[in-house]
């Protein structure tokens, strides 16, 4: 069970950075790209939701700010999840597998 209200957008990792985690740094953009030894550019679509988090870049922002690599890919899953939801006719031509019980 969850509380979240499924109708409302995950949060982005992207936009919890931006919001939350530079500003309580005290740190540009510029820094955080050079901290994390990548592009300006990799950073500023990250910030700004226009990319997806890697597993790679999640394991660096998790060094760099000492926290979990998992906590930060789990925002992208969750993002990820929410879109799918919005477009159930991907999935529309799966069909569910009917699971037995075996014999014990």
């Amino acid at each position: 069970m969850t509380l979240r209200n499924p109708n409302r957008k995950s949060t982005h990792p992207g936009a919890i950075l931006r919001e939350d985690v530079l500003p309580a740094l005290s740190m540009t953009q510029t820094e955080f790209a050079q901290r994390l030894a990548v592009s300006r550019l990799t950073v500023s679509e990250l910030l700004h939701e226009k990319r997806d988090l890697s597993p790679d870049l999640a394991a660096c922002i998790g060094k760099l700010t000492r926290t979990s690599p998992e906590s930060w890919l789990r925002m992208q899953a969750a993002v990820d999840l929410w879109a799918i939801d919005r477009h159930p006719e991907r999935l529309a031509a799966i069909r569910s597998l009917e699971m037995r019980l075996a014999d014990g």
